[in-house]
């Protein structure tokens, strides 16, 4: 999951770009199967809030003890910004994944979540930004996939309402947060603003954890070795490696690159979800899929095209 199409960062050379994007790719895109791992056996509010206090304090223990206790120094509104960040893509994307992922397939809840670059634009237009009427049609067509994907699942009964609506949660708000990390400041230095997310997200999910009776639920017993391995991975992968990647790639690379992997993560994640767990893979899922990549796919190129054109209007 990320912060896509809200960022002006300057491209760098291609090799060093491609490393970081090329680990977002496939780490993001299996955490969907980790994650349905460790909501087996484990609570999934806790567990998510675990994971992201240990990441999140492992990050600023390091920027501490390599640049000193000035490395965290923020002003307040960078604070306040870092917290609403972390609070809509860790609390509400992260945490409403795991809840939903007790009842939805890993690959279908990728699928769900690959467009969120959809409601971003849908934000953007409500704020009032003018965006080409090809990226309108593009929104159009990616919704009708998300249809395919929820409509025969819901309505068949093979997924419970409940986790679908979790995903709709989630999806809206990621994007919500993706649509204001362009909006709020925040703390220049992304790898500060990464372990500040990660604590304040992870310090919200172990509350509501707490508040929902997931602590009073613990059976350590009960834990099988794969959720735990399941759980160090997203903890070192897929937050500490990728969610690090990602955001200094938000700083380093065109936007328009940085979002194609709204488009790669989803294959992955129903890949080894079918591999792995062996999730079905039906035709509204392929149609669905088809619909969400394609129309990601297009947006992007058109955002790129429409990114582009100031410039070349500038230089003529």
């Amino acid at each position: 999951m990320t912060l896509t199409l809200v960022s002006g960062a300057s491209p760098q050379g291609s090799r060093s770009v491609w490393i970081p994007l090329a680990i977002v790719y496939v780490i993001w895109g299996s955490t969907y199967l980790a994650i349905a791992i460790v909501v087996q056996t484990l609570p999934p509010l806790l567990s998510a809030g675990l994971r992201f206090l240990i990441a999140g304090g492992a990050l600023s223990a390091w920027l501490v003890a390599s640049r000193g206790r000035r490395a965290l120094s923020v002003r307040r509104a960078e604070l306040r910004g870092a917290a609403l960040i972390g609070c809509c893509l860790i609390l509400g994307g992260n945490g409403l994944v795991s809840l939903a992922e007790r009842q939805v397939p890993s690959g279908l809840a990728a699928l769900i979540v690959g467009s969120v670059p959809l409601w971003v634009l849908v934000y953007r237009l409500i704020g009032g930004d003018r965006i080409r009427r090809l990226a309108v049609i593009g929104i159009v067509i990616g919704f009708a996939g998300v249809a395919f994907l929820v409509l025969p699942s819901g309505l068949s009964g093979a997924v419970a309402p409940q986790g679908l609506l979790f995903m709709l949660g989630s999806t809206l708000s990621w994007s919500w947060g993706t649509y204001m990390s362009g909006r709020l400041e925040l703390p220049r230095e992304p790898l500060v603003s990464t372990g500040l997310q990660m604590l304040f997200g992870g310090a919200l999910l172990t509350l509501a954890g707490t508040l929902t009776g997931e602590v009073t639920q613990l059976d350590p017993a009960r834990f099988a070795p794969g959720s735990i391995i399941a759980l160090a991975y997203l903890v070192v992968f897929g937050s500490l490696i990728a969610f690090t990647s990602y955001t200094w790639l938000l700083q380093h690379a065109p936007v328009s690159t940085v979002a194609t992997y709204a488009y790669v993560n989803p294959v992955v994640a129903v890949f080894l979800g079918a591999l792995i767990l062996h999730e079905s893979v039906t035709a509204s899922i392929l149609v669905g899929a088809a619909l969400i990549v394609g129309a990601v796919a297009f947006i992007v190129r058109e955002e790129a095209v429409r990114a582009r054109a100031p410039a070349a209007r500038a230089t003529s």
